[in-house]
């Protein structure tokens, strides 16, 4: 019997990633301070920054409209869905694991509407880390 994960789970993933994507400006800007901090930078720095902030919000969208549009072919079992579930879920585990290890380091501002955030961005963070390492795995098992 092949296991399958309910398409609903991958779509919601896919919503989460581009809510991810389009709430990042905000967290830089009113939790992190994060334009101030890159004024402080040599011009070139700057721009080396603020280009891979849009690649990162880029990266989360990308996986969250492929994951709304074709969630049954990213279980398919192909090569490609392979390759890109396997892609996805290093980006996402890389996160969380950079989350546990660095981040506990920094104070995020003690308002309440940020700390609640902070949990419920964690848990997303956790979610498309276990959904694509679980799709990678239903993956990897129609290839072996």
């Amino acid at each position: 019997m092949k296991t399958q994960i309910p398409n609903w789970l991958i779509i919601l993933g896919g919503c989460g990633q581009i809510f991810t994507a389009l709430i990042y400006p905000y967290i830089r800007h009113k939790v992190f301070d994060w334009y101030n901090d890159v004024k402080q930078l040599k011009p070139l720095n700057q721009e080396i920054a603020k280009t891979y902030g849009r690649y990162i919000q880029g990266l989360n969208f990308s996986f969250g409209l492929i994951a709304i549009v074709i969630p049954n072919d990213l279980q398919n079992g192909s090569n490609l869905a392979t390759a890109l579930t396997g892609l996805i879920a290093a980006y996402w585990v890389g996160k969380v694991a950079t989350q546990i290890a660095y981040y506990p380091m920094y104070q995020i501002p003690q308002k309440l509407i940020f700390k609640i955030g902070s949990y419920f961005m964690n848990t997303l963070f956790i979610l498309f880390a276990v959904v694509y390492t679980w799709l990678l795995m239903i993956n990897l098992s129609s290839i072996l």
